[in-house]
């Protein structure tokens, strides 16, 4: 279960330490049953592989011998029996200490310690938080996250929140003025949205009432699928933004390894039953295809997390952006459908075939000022998937990090390399926002 926090005190600021509420024993990490298969199918299959080591096997992977043949040689002259018990101590402890690590994290006594601000703007579930300080005059920036997971990676704790840093740096203008835009789950309205609903709807509706309440046209701030988005709404309503800034945003989903985006797009036939009866792809079916990208990354970082002193910072963070990832939304059934089959089964966005209220989204349309973050060690989106549109857009920035798709917004390396540079150029962008 995510860390909760108590519903705010119309009188307590947003970056006041949030009330203290006894958390539940989490669920997570979601899917729970698949993390545990594929940690326990390597550990436990670890045995029946060493009468393999000869190579005999009717399935054995060739371009494994050379290793193959090194290892028997490393072993040679060692007992078998003794191999045999040596493999089966080590599988045991890597065994205890993963699920040791998994159930630390579940009874973690952590919660978020921040508060959302109070929204000014609000449709169906979607709210817009502003995150600005009081006085402030400068730049309006516009936060725009992805539809799969809750927006608030971007504030995460007191210690990484990107929006709140960005409202505490000074200028000669009084400060940044960020907003972020929260979709939102799935409700009655948003099931039946396509993302042009999203798009040339409720986002252009938080675009025109940041620049009614905050009196000037926002810089559009778009973190994974909402850079995708937000560069989408950059081709709608060029005219009423100031600038757009895309992290790590895919754009061509077969550019690094096509094979691996056809497998995302052949999900879409077995979930289609749940899309049909329920209007939304459910939370744990999007977290699974997250989990055939590193079947093996929750066998490393609960193990790692198990090495943790509890009370460290180090132990604190793992838990808070656990709980985020854990905290997940469900997308809406044609949104799902243009997802899995247009973008990773047909590319539509970089074969130009992608439409948004009946035009189709062409960034070399695109004459805002433009920067674009790509993260160098991204999993999630390779690095080529989003080069493909900043080399669209003409006279486009860019900076690529050597980080990864998470970690670009919220590792240690985060504020000198990201955090600080986007603040760089939104000052060298913006010194005359636009109203």
């Amino acid at each position: 279960m995510p860390a909760r926090t108590a519903t705010p005190d119309p009188g307590q600021r947003s970056d006041d330490p949030a009330p203290t509420v006894p958390p539940k024993r989490r669920q997570g990490p979601r899917p729970l049953a698949a993390h545990l298969t594929a940690a326990m199918a390597v550990l436990l299959n670890s045995q029946a592989g060493l009468p393999l080591l000869n190579g005999s096997s009717p399935i054995w992977r060739k371009e494994l011998e050379p290793r193959c043949r090194q290892l028997r040689a490393d072993l040679a002259g060692v007992d078998p029996e003794a191999l045999k018990t040596a493999v089966e101590r080590e599988t045991r402890r890597r065994l205890d200490t993963f699920l040791s690590g998994l159930e630390r994290y579940r009874r973690a006594p952590y919660q978020r310690d921040v508060l959302d601000p109070p929204p000014i703007w609000t449709e169906g579930n979607s709210r817009l938080l502003d995150y600005s300080r009081p006085g402030a005059k400068g730049p309006v920036l516009l936060f725009v996250p992805s539809l799969v997971n809750r927006g608030y990676i971007l504030d995460l704790s007191a210690r990484k929140s990107l929006v709140r840093w960005l409202a505490q740096v000074s200028d000669a203008q009084g400060g940044f003025r960020p907003l972020l835009l929260d979709w939102g789950s799935v409700g009655a309205t948003e099931r039946g949205f396509g993302l042009s609903d999203y798009v040339a709807g409720r986002l252009a509706r938080a675009v025109d009432a940041t620049r009614d309440l905050m009196g000037q046209a926002p810089a559009l701030v778009g973190y994974c699928m909402g850079g995708t988005l937000a560069a989408a709404a950059a081709v709608l309503r060029p005219e009423a933004l100031s600038a757009l800034v895309l992290l790590a945003a895919p754009w061509d989903f077969h550019a690094d390894d096509p094979a691996a985006a056809l497998r995302t797009a052949a999900v879409l036939p077995l979930v289609e039953p749940a899309l049909t009866w329920l209007g939304e792809l459910p939370v744990d079916m999007i977290q699974f295809l997250f989990v055939g990208l590193d079947p093996l990354l929750a066998l490393r970082k609960f193990s790692r997390y198990a090495t943790l002193a509890p009370e460290s910072q180090d132990a604190q963070d793992f838990v808070a952006l656990e709980d985020w990832l854990n905290d997940g939304v469900p997308l809406a059934a044609a949104v799902a459908r243009e997802c899995l089959g247009g973008w990773y089964g047909r590319n539509d966005p970089a074969q130009g075939n992608w439409r948004m209220a009946g035009q189709v989204m062409a960034p070399g349309a695109i004459r805002l000022p433009t920067l674009a973050i790509i993260p160098a060690r991204d999993r999630i989106v390779p690095p080529g998937a989003a080069r493909a549109l900043i080399d669209a857009i003409p006279g486009g920035d860019r900076l690529e990090p050597p980080l990864g798709h998470i970690g670009m917004v919220v590792s240690a390396g985060a504020p000198a390399q990201v955090w600080a540079p986007l603040a760089e150029w939104l000052r060298a962008r913006l010194q005359a926002p636009r109203s």
